[in-house]
């Protein structure tokens, strides 16, 4: 870009000075022949440093800029530091100071050429220190930026490592604990049931944290997911995935028999139950399930009659461990954004009187 840039305003140099257009076209040419073989060249085939060649010849064309203009440096002055800033964002220190003579050289060769005064000659001894002090600056900065993103890369390998092992390992042991806790629950006294029960519920708590955490992990791993969306009976669909909700839920389901719905069945059963197992856990029923079609897209809302979305958790209800009460892992919301994004669509809360209405959409295939 900054060769473009070049070529760009040597043309439009021809207007100010139309007696030295052959000069200036043959400025605007080199810089157009360097920017097209710096866009060609495979440089990620090559060692990191590679690109840097493209410095001396980009010297050299300024210098020859320099020359075109009779000896007037004021304007290929500050595109010989922002040659140094370019290569201070990619490159090591060493190749600043390696620049330090090609440069000085395409700066003050031309001012030698054109019988320019000592005072003007004298001006090398200013633009050089400045052009490497900012290069140097530059460099340091982005240096600190590089190691600080390969330090959090490292971090987030880890991460993703614990964080897939912990849910893999976890959820076989807990079965054997539920079904213990289950087993011995059925055989108890009331005071005994009601511990086994406690001790079951918070079991339930730490399985669904796993899940999250495999949900999670499946996500940030690959940055999206894939989805195999196919056209269901809304209604039906529905009632199927409430089928994975605990008994006892009073819920009703307000969908068009004859409304078809294009989604991911695994994951649309995934946010069903996430919503409705919210709504069930921190609001209060009746809780509705709709399915409407709005314009290109086709939208799910799951209201309760609660007392709606706490004042301290509205801005991050959708934020990973984004916890409303003791009972959550603060998992559930988040990955039905993360489902919701995945589709093509949305997810938000909408304020009801009672209550509220958490909102999915999913948009409508296009019909050619």
């Amino acid at each position: 870009m900054l060769l473009i840039l070049a070529g760009f305003l040597a043309l439009l140099g021809i207007l100010n000075d139309p007696g030295s257009a052959e000069r200036l076209l043959l400025v605007a040419a080199c810089d157009a022949v360097l920017a097209i073989v710096a866009l060609l060249l495979p440089w990620g085939r090559w060692q990191p440093n590679a690109p840097a060649w493209l410095g001396l010849p980009s010297f050299a064309v300024l210098g020859l800029s320099t020359w075109s203009f009779g000896g007037s440096a004021s304007g290929t002055g500050p595109f010989l530091v922002l040659l140094y800033a370019w290569a201070a964002l990619h490159f090591p220190r060493w190749i600043l100071i390696a620049y330090a003579l090609p440069a000085t050289l395409a700066y003050l060769v031309p001012l030698i050429v054109t019988h320019q005064a000592p005072l003007v000659l004298g001006s090398a001894f200013i633009l050089m220190p400045i052009a490497v002090a900012v290069a140097f600056l530059i460099e340091a900065q982005a240096r600190h930026l590089r190691e600080d993103r390969e330090r959090l890369e490292r971090i987030e390998q880890w991460r993703a490592a614990m964080m897939s092992t912990l849910a893999h390992d976890v959820r076989s042991p807990l079965s054997t604990v539920r079904m213990v806790l289950e087993e011995l629950k059925g055989q108890a006294p009331p005071n005994i049931a009601r511990m086994l029960d406690a001790a079951l519920r918070q079991t339930a708590r730490v399985t669904r944290l796993a899940e999250g955490l495999l949900d999670i992990q499946r996500i940030d791993s690959s940055g999206e997911l894939k989805l195999d969306r196919q056209p269901y009976n809304a209604r039906a669909l529905v009632q199927e995935m409430l089928t994975y909700v605990r008994d006892g839920s009073d819920v009703t389901v307000d969908v068009d028999e004859e409304l078809t719905i294009y989604v991911d069945k695994q994951r649309f059963e995934q946010i069903v139950v996430n919503l409705v197992t919210n709504a069930a856990r921190y609001g209060r029923p009746p809780i509705v399930v709709r399915v409407r079609t709005e314009g290109q897209f086709d939208r799910l809302e799951v209201r309760d009659h609660g007392e709606g979305i706490p004042e301290a958790l509205r801005s991050r209800l959708f934020s990973q461990f984004a916890v409303g009460s003791a009972e959550g892992v603060g998992l559930g919301l988040w990955i039905v954004r993360q489902l919701a994004a995945a589709h093509g669509g949305r997810a938000f809360a909408e304020h009801r009187e009672p209550g509220v209405a958490m909102v999915v959409t999913f948009p409508r295939p296009v019909v050619v």
